[in-house]
């Protein structure tokens, strides 16, 4: 045999032994699943993916939907992928049926702040006065001055957070030097007035710019509710949208819509005295926890049945934005209160995941 020959009777052989080996492993890791978005359009074509293929336990999905009909819910999305693996519209909703985001949309307000330092006409590390001017607060001068577009988004601009709904100056009161003092508080929405000061925009024109229209959440929009605030309203699809761009941490269809770095930030603890939130997102797995109108420390994770590394968008009555990024999940909930009326976090939450876990 020539020495050529022998050479290539060896790497046949070699490749023969590779092959076998590859199709003989039945362990082997398949290819990871890409990641869908939906079109931009404004059209209903979106990807599904069946709870069988995924090899989640089917019996599980009708107990769940028992229980979401029993607790006053309008609509539930599981997104995994970015695929629609259920969608269930009750109590008389549909899928075009808009229906308010109370605080979850509070998410959507920091998401835009981060699109407007990227776009360097903010810096959130500057105080919220050299956008509206001073006098935006009834804090003595010294004490405003140290209230920052970050202590905005962080809840912790040391105003007192008892005195109602209404951001009117006579209503933001000061209570504690900013940074010092947790309060879930409506003073966030100045951030929209910050924003629309320095786009030279009204506020919905550079969101829907910005945001909305970049990611097809076709319909949304802001109404008026109350003294100097607005609910977002939108199809549960358009909330699945957002929950998917958080997924993908401000990525859409390979568009960084959201700088990446600010949303980390935004989705670790923004401050040293909540360690369950970020900027508008409520963070699970943490050790300690506060909660919306109390200044006690709870220990342990805001949802103890939900997955750790999860982070959250929780609004009045229990709309809820769930994203999971080790199951590469998206959970929505939209509807009346489950139980008694309450701000952002409420029972629902944990019983809700025992619901959920037992599908995997």
């Amino acid at each position: 045999m020539t020495k050529i020959a022998y050479i290539s009777l060896l790497l046949s052989s070699l490749l023969f032994t590779v092959s076998c080996s590859d199709s003989d492993n039945p362990t082997q890791t398949p290819p990871e699943e890409t990641m869908y978005f939906p079109p931009s359009d404004g059209s209903t074509t979106w990807e599904t993916q069946s709870v069988a293929a995924l090899g989640w336990n089917q019996a599980a999905v009708q107990p769940l939907v028992d229980y979401l009909t029993l607790k006053n819910t309008k609509s539930f999305m599981i997104l995994v992928n970015g695929r629609i693996v259920m969608e269930y519209y009750l109590n008389g909703h549909s899928a075009t049926t808009p229906w308010y985001w109370a605080s979850a949309g509070k998410t959507l307000t920091a998401a835009v702040t981060g699109i407007a330092q990227q776009e360097g006409l903010i810096n959130i590390n500057n105080k919220v006065s050299d956008y509206l001017g001073t006098g935006w607060t009834s804090a003595p001068l010294a004490k405003e001055n140290l209230i920052t577009c970050k202590n905005l988004l962080s809840m912790n601009s040391g105003l007192d957070d008892s005195m109602g709904d209404s951001v009117n100056p006579s209503n933001l009161v000061y209570v504690a030097d900013a940074g010092t003092r947790w309060a879930y508080h409506n003073v966030y929405v100045k951030l929209q007035d910050v924003v629309a000061a320095a786009s030279g925009q009204s506020w919905s024109t550079y969101f829907n710019t910005k945001l909305r229209d970049r990611i097809g959440m076709t319909g949304g929009a802001w109404i008026a509710s109350g003294d100097d605030l607005s609910v977002y309203w939108s199809t549960t699809r358009n909330m699945a949208r957002f929950g998917l761009l958080a997924l993908n941490k401000g990525k859409w269809n390979g568009v960084q819509v959201i700088n990446e770095a600010f949303f980390n930030e935004a989705v670790n603890t923004s401050q040293n005295l909540n360690q369950a939130y970020g900027y508008m997102w409520w963070l699970n797995g943490k050790s300690t926890y506060r909660l919306p109108q109390t200044q006690f420390q709870f220990n342990g994770p805001i949802i103890p049945n939900g997955p750790a590394d999860m982070y959250c968008a929780l609004g009045k009555n229990d709309q809820k934005i769930y994203v999971v990024p080790s199951k590469k999940m998206v959970v929505i909930r939209m509807g009346e209160a489950a139980d008694a009326v309450n701000m952002a976090l409420s029972d629902f939450d944990d019983t809700l995941w025992t619901k959920i876990n037992a599908l995997f």
